[in-house]
């Protein structure tokens, strides 16, 4: 019954779990997800609790009706005397804990770290959890018990549960998620999607997208195309930096609505296609194929840029290249991951082929440097639109990969198949021939120490504590590498891998990633300067260019 006492067993697992879900995990949580991590967790471990449980009153031997409420009395004075205690001490060590994650990772040690409020959003979250479960089984009980007036027992306790179990499945996909969660997120990014950023204006570039002359409407851009081509760097802003002569960067972007001249016309990917074809005639119409480098970039779920690595490589090469990017989705990457994945790398793909396909019409001679880039989902895409490392780099000139999430298909392959004795969190790959990793990129990137750095180089910039880069189903029941000595120089050693726990902290952790400052959680920074250096460097650019640019950029404010 759903006023039934809770079972003192499942009771006790679900307290150990919320202790466990105490412990620190990749980057510093705020005290209010912490209650959330710990409430799921304790809702996970009542439910392993009850369901041992159960299959103890299975056993044929039981103890006596007497002995056996003494032993559920004791039991329960002893937990709710110690359960107390032990929760209160061990919220405080979880403080302690998170102030030398904060150290480890560069942030202030002082933390709010309410340990009640903490336990009490904990208890409420994991009370509506059962009181959802049990409303459940309650009515399944129901459903069985109507139907055994028209069938057999076990026919109608199989039935009972298959029509249950599809009632729930249809209510959480259908109902909860796709017409609530999905529905919300997409309304709400909509709005977004239509609004421009406050300080972002039109462009005055007939080299951007969205400029005079663009056959792309600003209004057409979408919120993040806005962003990147409205925050482009003038030929002022460069010849500036460089004290030398600098041109106006050519960036195009071509958004996921399309004018209707490209609606899809026959199959599903057709989309894909024209949005490339559009970009292909944004890039001539700006010259772009005539730029010294152009850069293939894959968009977040938001179709996101990162700011960063666009003016790092304008600014190395003082304008003289061209960025272009298609957008797939509006909808938040975590959103976008779960209803667009294959979009990402749908879309990227289609954009490589046309961008390929020109340039090979082009004298060899006469051909700008084809380098590729994103960030997070951005990467993913990259990824996927060839397949693996060799195919990568056998078609372009390099590129710089940020923050790759741990299931796009080259990463995976490249941490599995790594030189031994490297960690999974500093990967080397063929002894760096051509692909490096790099956290902190003036001293990774010259990893293996006298190893020769053949062309064309890939760079990964990974973070070690970048819970995008490791967030995986498999947490659920597996420990992971990255959880191996030797740690990562910004993880904590009191991390530690539990069941079920460690997928939830994890999982918390993505929405907290930008909360540390770079190199460290999913931000990046200016690393882009060094990858982009070591990628395609202009002539005669040597390491006191490298640091004055990064030291520049690192000192201004991300445009967007």
């Amino acid at each position: 019954m759903v006023r039934r006492r809770p079972d003192l067993t499942a009771l006790c697992v679900a307290t150990v779990f919320f202790w466990l879900s105490l412990t620190p995990s990749l980057v510093p949580r705020p005290w209010i997800l912490q209650g959330v991590v710990g409430g799921i967790t304790a809702v996970i471990g009542y439910a392993l609790g009850a369901t041992l449980a159960g299959l103890a009153r299975l056993l044929p031997w039981r103890p006596r009706a007497a002995s056996g409420r003494a032993v559920r009395l004791r039991g329960a004075q002893a937990y709710w005397l110690l359960a107390p205690a032990l929760t209160g001490w061990l919220l405080s060590e979880s403080a302690d804990m998170q102030r030398r994650l904060r150290r480890l990772q560069g942030l202030p040690p002082s933390v709010t770290w309410h340990g009640v409020m903490i336990a009490l959003v904990a208890v409420a979250l994991c009370v509506l959890l059962l009181l959802a479960a049990r409303l459940v089984r309650l009515g399944t009980r129901r459903l069985i018990r109507a139907l055994g007036g028209w069938l057999p027992r076990p026919v109608a306790v199989a039935v009972g549960l298959a029509l249950a179990g599809a009632i729930v499945t249809v209510g959480v996909r259908d109902v909860v998620f796709d017409r609530g969660v999905v529905d919300v997120a997409d309304r709400i990014a909509a709005a977004t999607d239509r609004g421009t950023k406050e300080g972002v204006t039109r462009p005055r570039s007939p080299y951007v997208s969205g400029g005079p002359g663009s056959l792309v409407r600003w209004q057409d851009l979408g919120y993040q195309g806005r962003n990147f081509t409205g925050t482009v760097p003038t030929r002022r802003d460069l010849a500036a930096f460089t004290g030398g002569p600098a041109r106006d960067p050519v960036r195009v972007y071509v958004s996921s609505r399309l004018p209707r001249a490209f609606a899809a016309r026959g199959d599903e990917d057709e989309p894909f296609r024209a949005q490339a074809r559009l970009a292909v005639r944004e890039l001539e119409r700006t010259g772009a194929f005539r730029r010294r480098v152009l850069a293939v970039a894959g968009t977040t779920g938001s179709g996101w840029v990162d700011s960063n690595v666009a003016q790092a490589l304008e600014y190395l090469h003082g304008g003289d290249t061209a960025i272009v990017a298609v957008q797939y989705s509006y909808l938040p990457s975590w959103l976008s991951l779960l209803v667009d994945e294959e979009k990402a790398g749908k879309a990227t793909r289609a954009l490589v082929d046309a961008v390929r396909a020109r340039l090979d019409t082009l004298p060899a001679g006469a051909r700008p440097r084809l380098v590729v880039t994103g960030e997070s989902l951005g990467a993913y895409a990259v990824e996927a639109s060839y397949g693996s490392v060799d195919e990568l780099l056998a078609a372009t000139d390099g590129g710089v990969l940020l923050g790759t999430p741990g299931f796009s298909p080259a990463t995976r392959r490249l941490r599995e198949e790594r030189d031994p004795g490297s960690p999974v969190w500093r990967p080397q790959y063929r002894d760096g021939r051509h692909v490096r990793v790099a956290q902190f990129p003036a001293v990774d990137l010259r990893r293996p120490a006298g190893a020769p750095w053949a062309r064309p180089r890939l760079v990964y910039l990974q973070n070690a504590s970048d819970p995008v880069v490791w967030w995986s189903t498999d947490l659920l029941f597996e420990r992971p590498a990255w959880m191996d000595e030797p740690l990562g120089p910004d993880i904590t050693p009191e991390i530690n891998w539990f069941p079920f726990v460690a997928f939830w902290q994890t999982t918390v952790d993505m929405a907290v990633s930008y909360g540390v400052q770079a190199p460290h959680g999913h931000r990046y920074g200016s690393a882009a300067v060094d990858a982009w250096a070591a990628v395609v460097p202009p002539d005669g650019w040597g390491e006191q260019d490298t640091r004055r640019l990064r030291t520049y950029l690192s000192g201004r404010k991300a445009p967007y």
